[in-house]
């Protein structure tokens, strides 16, 4: 997991949880979502008592202040996950993927950090087959979205990479004994507590560096937290995991409504010259509100002219209009699974900046979760 990392072994089968279930053994752990997900104590680096409580989608640490060096490994890596892990597996999620046949899957987390000294990351693992039993064999993929204190991830730093709008440190390593395994981790310069994360842009990245195989699979995606000092308080307050991603949409021609307004995305007086600004518009039937999605591009296909950043800003406000399509980040377009559509260039979402006939689109930081509804589109 992090630096001189041993993996838990969590060999305790999964057993349902309620709303009031709390997990205290070692390797406890519980399945939520109907059995999608597992939530898993995972204490391995430290022997006092750490109990966790568990929700349908996440859980809290509720005890157990750890205070391990901050040279070695962590005490702990309480969290959450899909996929299967040292045979305990959820359901439903499309795991083992090989990476070769990656879609677009991708994950969201919003937590809660608390005191101490701490990282909060995906734990991403992958393994030349398909259904190991114990340790992975191919790269252990860490994603920091946040950390506190001194630790730092397992190996070295290796490069700073811009990725999904953010700069982010890159750390490699190898390690363990007998079976041995690539870590590479990714360490978010602008710490964060809510993220959507869209895999491949970092298996692509990890497979340029040759640390990663497309022949391999990816086995589970988990989150949760590493705590040498500290611990209660952590808390993953919502997670979710899409082995397609919602990129899967090539081809679908409608409308996209804004779930504020009711309102569907509209060419200013059904204009087609580049610079036409879009906007809001009570939903109707004509061409000037349909939009294609297309590799990554969305197409009014009357004008055969793209949904465009203006000048490929990145900036918060930056408008959306119509422009002739040209391949670059300005006209690129994520559909994410909580219903935000995101810029990856700036990692910035579609935002109407009103719910008003002739509200101009714009691109703005992401609330996460879907739970700004000015951000939340539906395509019909």
């Amino acid at each position: 997991m992090a630096i001189l990392s041993l993996v838990a072994l969590s060999l305790t089968g999964a057993s349902p949880a309620s709303a009031n279930t709390t997990l205290c053994g070692r390797t406890d752990s519980a399945k939520v979502s109907g059995g999608k997900y597992v939530v898993q104590n995972n204490e391995w680096g430290d022997t006092i008592r750490q109990c966790i409580d568990v929700s349908d989608d996440g859980f809290r640490v509720a005890t157990g202040w750890h205070d391990v060096g901050t040279g070695g490994a962590p005490a702990a890596y309480p969290s959450i996950y899909a996929g299967c892990h040292y045979g305990n597996c959820s359901s439903g999620n499309g795991l083992p993927l090989q990476v070769s046949a990656f879609g677009n899957p991708q994950s969201s987390v919003d937590f809660s950090t608390a005191d101490g000294q701490w990282d909060a990351a995906y734990d991403i693992w992958f393994d030349t087959s398909p259904d190991p039993s114990g340790q992975n064999n191919g790269e252990e993929m860490m994603i920091w979205a946040n950390h506190a204190g001194a630790p730092r991830p397992f190996g070295s730093k290796v490069a700073t990479v811009w990725i999904e709008g953010a700069n982010w440190d890159v750390w490699y390593g190898r390690q363990g004994n007998g079976i041995t395994w690539n870590t590479v981790s990714y360490v978010r310069q602008q710490p964060t507590d809510s993220i959507t994360v869209n895999i491949k842009d970092f298996t692509n990245d990890s497979i340029s560096r040759g640390h990663l195989s497309s022949a391999w699979y990816m086995t589970s995606v988990q989150f949760g937290f590493e705590p040498w000092v500290g611990g209660p308080g952590l808390a993953v307050n919502s997670f979710s995991y899409d082995s397609g991603g919602s990129d899967g949409g090539d081809g679908a021609t409608g409308t996209l409504v804004g779930q504020q307004s009711g309102r569907c995305l509209d060419l200013k007086d059904r204009g087609t010259a580049d610079g036409t600004p879009v906007q809001l518009w009570d939903c109707g039937t004509d061409w000037n509100q349909k939009w294609t999605r297309t590799g990554g591009t969305v197409v009014n296909p009357r004008s055969g002219k793209c949904l465009d950043v203006a000048d490929g800003s990145m900036a918060n406000g930056a408008k959306v209009r119509l422009w002739s399509c040209n391949g670059t980040g300005a006209q690129q377009w994520r559909f994410d699974t909580n219903g935000t559509i995101t810029n990856p260039q700036s990692g910035k979402c579609l935002d109407s900046g009103g719910s008003g006939n002739g509200a101009l689109l714009q691109i703005w930081d992401c609330y996460g979760g879907g739970t700004q509804p000015n951000q939340v589109w539906t395509q019909r």
